[in-house]
């Protein structure tokens, strides 16, 4: 099977992407919003802006600040554009993708309909879940671009093209493992940001890694018991792509969203925290989503309600976490 690939989203995550794909493809497609961006790109082989160190091999990369052009010339397409934006681009690409297959990079929910990408593909753009895949960690864009070994997960329903794109990314640095729970592997990378807000802003308060361990086991039940309830299926919650994703994501300090419950914790106000994050931390959005599928029975996901409590409710990440704390076992 041959797939021209199309990645979307000239961040991080994106160029990570694109630099796994150059190792066994010779021709990517790669959109980037910025024209400038992919100038610079074309004539020095760095993305100027993300992952400034990783040297790009221009001769296997078609570049194009036209999201049209792009996907015309794409059989699989990869999202990689922050939550915040997605939706305002798939809008100008939406009479295009009725047979395209997209697989989310995103970790978040598309904050205008609250829904996680592939429900969001789905209800408004009418793709079939079949045609549709998630790619997620553990997996830092950071330690790929310095090629330390790495984790990835590809989850798909059409088990030809998930193997297809897992053996299209894996290389002597990146290891992908792949799965058919699409639907808990992508609410895991949901929750494990929303997690990592809280361990971050315990970490901020002074909490040591003591009280951090007993808070990470309590998500994990805590995120066992949500997916269970959103899809039942066999799952080993201490796989990878639900625990392994969690821990890094809340221990690790290139994770933006425990950077931003870290500010929280010292005291920064969130309009502050996030003007001064050069990159978006997608368990804000994620939050609200989680609480208001939970909203009914807070009292049995006292993380998350914690998180909405502090984020949405202005309330004192000292005094909620506090509480958070008598509750934990």
């Amino acid at each position: 099977m041959n797939l021209r690939y199309g990645v979307l989203g000239g961040g991080s995550w994106g160029t990570a992407i694109v630099k796994m794909l150059c190792e066994n493809n010779d021709s990517i497609n790669w959109y980037i919003r910025n024209e400038e961006d992919v100038s610079f790109i074309k004539k020095k082989g760095k993305n100027p802006k993300y992952l400034r160190s990783v040297n790009l091999e221009n001769k296997k990369l078609n570049i194009s600040s036209s999201i049209t052009d792009i996907t015309k010339k794409s059989d699989l397409l990869i999202l990689a554009i922050p939550s915040p934006f997605v939706d305002e681009d798939l809008k100008k690409i939406k009479h295009l993708l009725s047979k395209k297959i997209i697989f989310s990079a995103l970790k978040g929910v598309v904050p205008t309909t609250h829904l996680i990408v592939s429900e969001h593909l789905n209800k408004f753009y009418k793709i079939p879940f079949s045609n549709i895949g998630i790619l997620t960690g553990p997996c830092h864009a950071e330690e790929v671009a310095l090629e330390k070994l790495s984790y990835l997960t590809i989850a798909s329903k059409n088990q030809e093209i998930g193997l297809k794109l897992r053996s299209d990314l894996c290389s002597n640095y990146i290891n992908v493992k792949y799965s058919k729970d699409t639907m808990g592997v992508e609410y895991a990378a949901m929750l494990k940001n929303v997690y990592a807000i809280i361990a971050g802003i315990c970490h901020g308060l002074g909490y040591g890694d003591n009280y951090q361990s007993v808070l990470i086991s309590s998500c994990v039940r805590e995120m066992k018991k949500f997916i269970q309830q959103i899809y039942t299926t066999k799952r080993d919650i201490n796989d990878s792509e639900y625990l392994g994703d969690l821990l890094v994501t809340c221990y690790s300090s290139f994770s933006r969203n425990r950077t931003l419950g870290n500010m929280l914790g010292k005291g920064y106000t969130l309009k502050s925290a996030i003007s001064e994050m050069s990159m978006i931390a997608e368990g804000y959005y994620a939050t609200k989503n989680a609480y208001e599928l939970i909203e009914k029975n807070i009292s049995e996901f006292k993380i998350i309600a914690s998180s909405f409590e502090i984020l949405y409710n202005n309330k004192n990440p000292k005094k909620i976490i506090k509480e958070l704390s008598v509750n934990l076992d």
